[in-house]
């Protein structure tokens, strides 16, 4: 599964030289691909309400969205589950 990726880029180099396409032609078509890497404004300010603090949030949040283990202890239990049921 890891060489699909490489394959599909091979099979549309392969289009785009067939179709005499080449990266200029490709760039001048699509623009440039920017990313914004301003990281300053983005936070969790206005998560938590003023009587709450972010983890009570965050655990209201999950709930709400029935993405609340009730019995996991950390964020790894969260994200693999515990190490009971593997």
């Amino acid at each position: 599964m890891s060489g699909q990726p490489d394959e599909a880029l091979e099979v549309l180099r392969g289009v785009w030289s067939a179709q005499g396409q080449t990266s200029s032609d490709l760039a001048e078509a699509f623009g440039t691909a920017k990313s914004c890497k301003n990281m300053k404004n983005v936070g969790f300010d206005g998560m938590a309400d003023d009587d709450e603090d972010l983890r009570t949030a965050w655990r209201g949040r999950l709930q709400r969205e029935g993405k609340l283990n009730p019995d996991a202890g950390s964020i790894r239990d969260l994200v693999l589950g515990s190490p009971e049921v593997r």
